[in-house]
This record gives C-alpha cells, sequence and structure tokens, in this order.
C-alpha cells in the first residue's frame, strides 16, 4: 500500500512542480527581481527532482517493500513543501526569515537519499 502512496504524491508532486514553474514563468517573471526568480526557480527545480524520487521510491517498493523505502519517502514527501515551499514564500515575499525553514527540507531531502542508499545497499 505505501508503494502506491508513494507513487501518487510523485506524480500529484510533479503536476504541482510543473504548474508552479509555469506560474513563475509566465505570471510572475514580471513581478521578481533576478534574484528573486532565481530562487523560486531553485524550488521548482528540487521540487520536481524530488517528485521524480518519490516515484522511484513507489517504483522501487513495488518490487521489493521496505522500512527503509517508506522512511525515505517520507523524507521526499515532507522535504518539497519546507524546502521549495518556503522558498516560494521567500521569493514572493521577500520575507528573509522564510530562509531559515528551507535548510530543515534540504536535511529532509539529505535523509531521504541516504535512507535509499542504505536500502539499495542491502537490499542487493
Amino acid at each position: 500500500m505505501n508503494a502506491r502512496l508513494w507513487l501518487f504524491l510523485g506524480a500529484v508532486y510533479g503536476f504541482l512542480a510543473v504548474s508552479l514553474g509555469a506560474f513563475g514563468a509566465h505570471a510572475l517573471r514580471a513581478q521578481l527581481t533576478v534574484e528573486q526568480m532565481a530562487i523560486y526557480r531553485t524550488g521548482v527545480d528540487y521540487h520536481l527532482g524530488h517528485a521524480l524520487a518519490l516515484l522511484l521510491v513507489g517504483s522501487l517498493a513495488l518490487q521489493r517493500p521496505g522500512r527503509g523505502l517508506n522512511a525515505a519517502g517520507a523524507c521526499f514527501a515532507v522535504g518539497i513543501p519546507i524546502f521549495s515551499g518556503s522558498l516560494y514564500l521567500l521569493s514572493i515575499t521577500g520575507i528573509r526569515s522564510l530562509g531559515a525553514i528551507t535548510p530543515l527540507g534540504g536535511v529532509l531531502f539529505l535523509a531521504g537519499w541516504a535512507l535509499l542508499a542504505v536500502w539499495a545497499a542491502r537490499s542487493a
């Protein structure tokens, strides 16, 4: 059942990443400074990349489910709104204190990749 959850979340997050990327490119381009747009794009890049990571976790869990995969999926799923969401808000609002939240999402991404590596090493 967790495989389906990771696949579902990966697809939803992928949809949102593409939608938010298009919104930024078209609706926000004239509103944001070059620096703000770069921050926004970083959020989109990591958002989309980790949506794909969730799809990978879901695909792997269909073949060989495990707690390590579920933990990695949870890290990616929670990391996306924290990391990318804080960058979206920072770029749009200019509230610099939101940047303090971003590293928490980054740590979750790192943990997710580490858990995925451990799972891969143990299941090979």
